[in-house]
């Protein structure tokens, strides 16, 4: 079975290289996840573009919209993105390197980052960078849930308030990163309202093979989120996604595996980034 990572970082950030070096124990560079895939067959990735202008900085107040992928000089030949959007640095100059930027065959998307930054989905501060999406045609792609930064605010970041967003833009097609995780059955209730709201099953845990075993074989850890995915029914709605390198990627394959029924994995780990990232098709022929 071919895989689509649908979400994965490439970025020189701080606190993504201390996690490779000590909770994941992963190879973070493009040759470490050449290696991964490889090994998974995973066949493309789609990374998330964030930057920090300073060491530990994230979330950068200061970084310039639109933030790419930045770890290594050379991107990984089967890895696009989705570059990141910095709400204080939307002035005319920004969104006009945004717009350019979104030309690129190797662009597929657009990531917001909730709770990272204090705005909710639905503030005026993103109606421009909707209008791209629209003019575009691509998805909108939403960090939900915990925040992988004690600076985070949660309240931005629950599913519920994406709600508001979709109904307003429902030419859009948007993704909630993480599933909202731990609010998964909030984020249920929205994609099972939404025609035009997905998520992804990244980043629900951090670390090694060990670590996700732990989680897996707990009674109680996956009960939230086998209740959401069944409240939800439709796995045409989810997409897989590692968060790489917050976990190894065969691990991770094998993890939702598990949480995914057997008749739906085609659609989960490939088919459903297809559709929802249509400018990935020649990428992957």
């Amino acid at each position: 079975m071919r895989i689509i990572d649908a979400h994965l970082h490439f970025s020189n950030i701080t606190s993504f290289k201390d996690t490779a070096a000590n909770l994941s124990k992963l190879d973070y560079t493009s040759a470490g996840l050449a290696q991964e895939y490889r090994d998974a067959n995973v066949v493309l990735g789609i990374a998330m573009g964030l930057t920090e202008t300073k060491a530990d900085g994230f979330p950068d107040y200061e970084t310039a919209t639109p933030m790419g992928l930045d770890l290594e000089e050379q991107i990984p030949a089967n890895v696009c993105y989705c570059p990141g959007i910095n709400p204080y640095r939307l002035a005319r100059q920004e969104l006009a390197a945004l717009e350019a930027c979104l030309s690129n065959p190797e662009v597929v998307g657009i990531k917001i980052y909730l709770g990272y930054y204090p705005f909710f989905a639905y503030d005026e501060v993103y109606s421009p960078v909707y209008e791209l999406a629209v003019k575009y045609g691509l998805p909108v792609v939403f960090h939900t849930g915990d925040t992988y930064s004690e600076r985070g605010l949660l309240k931005y970041a629950h599913p519920l308030t994406l709600d508001e967003v979709a109904v307003k833009n429902r030419e859009i097609n948007f993704m909630m990163a993480h599933f909202g995780d731990p609010w998964v059955l909030d984020g249920a209730e929205v994609l099972y309202k939404n025609r035009n709201m997905y998520a992804d099953l990244s980043g629900l845990l951090v670390g090694t093979r060990e670590d996700l075993q732990k989680k897996l074989d707990s009674p109680y850890f996956f009960n939230h989120l086998k209740h959401a995915l069944a409240f939800t029914d439709d796995y045409s709605k989810f997409l897989f996604g590692t968060d790489w390198p917050l976990v190894q990627v065969q691990p991770y394959i094998d993890l939702i595996k598990e949480l995914i029924p057997k008749e739906a994995h085609e659609d989960v780990f490939f088919n459903n980034a297809v559709k929802l990232f249509p400018k990935i098709k020649p990428l992957i022929e």
